[in-house]
C-alpha cells in the first residue's frame, strides 16, 4: 500500500478491520529522526463535531519563535466514518486536509490535537497525517490512550517517560505550566522525542496548551 494514496482513500467511510489494517501497514513508515531543518512557521491543527456528521477542522500558522498569528484555514464538510477509539485520524484527517489546501503559505512543523506514536500500533493521527503532508508533525494531547508512565514534578518542564509493555518510550508527559495537569507529547512524524519536546515548549510559553492549538482550537470550536 502507498501511503501517499491513503489521502483520496479516506474520504469515504473506514470500517474498523479496514482501519486498523492501514494503521498496520503504515506504522513502520513513521520516521522518528529530526532532519534539522530550520523552523520558521509552526502550526496547529484541530478538530470538533458540531454535529455527528460534521468535522469542522482548524489550522493556525503562526511564526517561530516569535509565535505571530500568520494565517489561518476552517473547514467544515461532512465526517462519513463514525467515532471508534484508536481510529480517529480517519474520522478528522479529511477535513484538515481540505482545511490545509487553504492555506497561502508554507509550515515547517504542525502540532496536532491528538497522539502520535504513543498509539496502539503506534499511528495516531499525527503520525497518520505526518505521513500523508510528508512534513514533521508532533501529538500533542490532553489525555493519555496506552502506555505506561508516571505524574511528572509540578514545575514547568517537569516530565516523564511514557512506555510500553516492552519498556520502550513512546512519548513524553510534559508539564507545560506550573502545577498545572501536563500534557501528552509524542512522536509524529520525521521529529525525534527530544526534539518534540522543546518545540512544544518553546510553542507554549503561558498556558497549558500550545499557542497555535489553542488557536486552533477556538477556531474549529467557533459557530461563525
Amino acid at each position: 500500500m502507498d501511503y501517499l494514496d491513503i489521502a483520496g482513500s479516506m474520504d469515504r467511510k473506514i470500517g474498523p478491520a479496514e482501519g486498523i489494517l492501514i494503521q498496520r501497514e503504515l506504522s513502520p513508515l513513521v520516521d522518528r529522526k529530526w532532519d534539522k531543518r530550520k523552523v520558521e512557521r509552526i502550526a496547529g491543527a484541530d478538530v470538533h463535531f458540531p454535529a455527528r456528521d460534521q468535522a469542522r477542522a482548524a489550522l493556525a500558522v503562526f511564526s517561530f519563535p516569535g509565535l505571530e498569528l500568520i494565517e489561518t484555514a476552517v473547514h467544515q464538510s461532512a465526517c462519513l466514518t463514525p467515532y471508534i477509539p484508536g481510529l480517529l485520524s480517519f474520522r478528522e484527517i479529511p477535513a484538515i486536509l481540505k482545511a490545509w489546501k487553504k492555506l497561502q503559505g508554507s509550515v515547517s512543523l504542525l502540532l496536532c490535537d491528538s497522539h502520535g506514536i504513543a498509539h496502539p500500533r503506534r499511528l495516531g493521527m499525527a503520525s497518520h497525517l505526518g505521513l500523508i503532508l510528508d512534513i514533521p508533525t508532533i501529538g500533542c494531547a490532553k489525555s493519555p490512550l496506552c502506555g505506561i508512565f508516571e505524574e511528572p514534578g509540578p514545575e514547568r518542564g517537569d516530565r516523564a517517560p511514557i512506555r510500553d509493555k516492552e519498556g520502550f518510550t513512546i512519548g513524553t508527559v510534559l508539564r507545560t505550566r506550573q502545577r498545572v495537569k501536563p500534557i501528552y507529547v509524542s512522536i509524529g512524524h520525521k521529529i525525534d522525542l527530544v526534539h518534540a519536546v522543546q518545540f512544544v515548549l518553546a510553542s507554549t510559553p503561558r498556558y497549558r496548551i500550545s499557542t497555535p492549538l489553542r488557536w486552533a482550537h477556538r477556531l474549529a470550536g467557533s459557530r461563525t
